[in-house]
């Protein structure tokens, strides 16, 4: 299978229509769209670490979640760090997919991930007017928040959960990476938790007063998970080798 044959079986699957406006996820670069995919870099961000150790190793292709180009370029010189990347695949022949919120939206990705590693049942839809489709939202057994804090932490292997808490935990929201926009549909979803990346204080604050738990475990912590489901659309879909990148620049102390 060549890239484009790829990338158009990628869009058959998780299409346009479920990418944000706001996104700019999909095909970011691409050098030869007949050039076969045989090796492929699967990791959360596509970062020049990434793009570098994808060459070093004979990778044809990156398949990330969050996308190498987020805002539009106005340029294309190594006077900025995204388009210096560009620069960089394309010199070493290497193409990019990253496919974002499509992921997050479709059946059975991020947050069907988090769900999933949660052990979470009853598995239903809730989101925001914009996003309908995005979040998860199920049930586990009544618990304390401290409980649930700690399997949270065990169960994706971070460092740190922190927790904004009011109640006994119950109806779980999930949403992957971002989630402070997600607080309030998630209460009228009939949470009395949400699980997220990362929301900023007063959000947390705020949603503890108005009844919800929060609990954030980091955009990588929540969001890494999905990189084995990259890797098995890269095996099983194109027939390819598949790795997924685990160095972080990232680090806690």
């Amino acid at each position: 299978m060549n890239i484009g044959e790829f990338w158009e079986n990628l869009r058959e699957l998780y299409p346009d229509s479920l990418s944000s406006d706001w996104d700019n996820d999909g095909l970011m670069c691409c050098p030869d769209k007949n050039a076969p995919v045989k090796r492929v870099l699967c990791a959360l961000d596509a970062t020049m670490d990434v793009l570098e150790y994808a060459v070093r190793g004979g990778f044809d292709t990156v398949l990330s979640h969050h996308p190498m180009i987020f805002r539009g370029l106005k340029s294309v010189t190594e006077d900025s760090f995204t388009a210096k990347r560009v620069i960089y695949a394309l010199e070493n022949k290497l193409s990019v997919i990253s496919l974002h919120t499509r992921l997050d939206a479709g059946a059975g990705r991020v947050n069907d991930t988090l769900a999933e590693i949660l052990e979470l049942r009853d598995i239903r839809y809730f989101g925001s007017r914009e996003e309908p489709q995005i979040g998860r939202l199920g049930k586990t057994e009544k618990q304390s928040a401290d409980a649930f804090g700690k399997k949270i932490k065990e169960s994706l292997a971070v460092p740190i959960v922190a927790a904004y808490t009011c109640r006994d935990v119950e109806n779980v929201a999930v949403i992957g990476g971002g989630g402070k926009d997600f607080i309030f549909d998630a209460i009228a979803a009939g949470a009395d938790t949400l699980v997220t990346g990362e929301v900023g204080y007063n959000d947390g604050i705020d949603a503890a007063e108005a009844g919800l738990n929060v609990f954030t475990a980091g955009h990588y912590g929540t969001e890494f998970p999905v990189c084995e489901t990259l890797r098995r659309l890269a095996r099983d879909m194109a027939g390819a080798e598949a790795e997924i990148y685990k160095n972080l620049r990232k680090k806690y102390f």
